[in-house]
């Protein structure tokens, strides 16, 4: 697998069922009858890839509404990308 990049999307794999539990998240992959559980942050990321996909507007958006800097912001975001796309809740474009 390539590296992931801001430059790339992610694009939510129709067989993931997204579920907010006040604030978390559990995604069901449908094909596989698995769970994938997402803290608060991890759901909100969730919630900005539905809306747009892209991840350089994820960035911008989350270093818009979070205090962290933008390299933890940047890395935090490329590592759950990166495990989503490991199960197969989505393709990296």
């Amino acid at each position: 697998m390539r590296p992931i990049s801001l430059e790339d999307a992610f694009v939510i794999s129709k067989d993931a069922v997204f579920r907010d539990l006040d604030g978390e998240a559990v995604i069901l992959d449908l094909s596989a009858g698995t769970y994938f559980g997402l803290n608060e942050i991890g759901t909100r990321i969730w919630q900005l890839i539905a809306e747009n996909g892209t991840l350089k507007t994820v960035f911008d958006v989350l270093c818009a509404e979070y205090d962290a800097p933008p390299e933890t912001i940047e890395r935090d975001l490329l590592m759950l990308v990166s495990s989503l796309a490991e199960a197969r809740l989505g393709t990296v474009t």
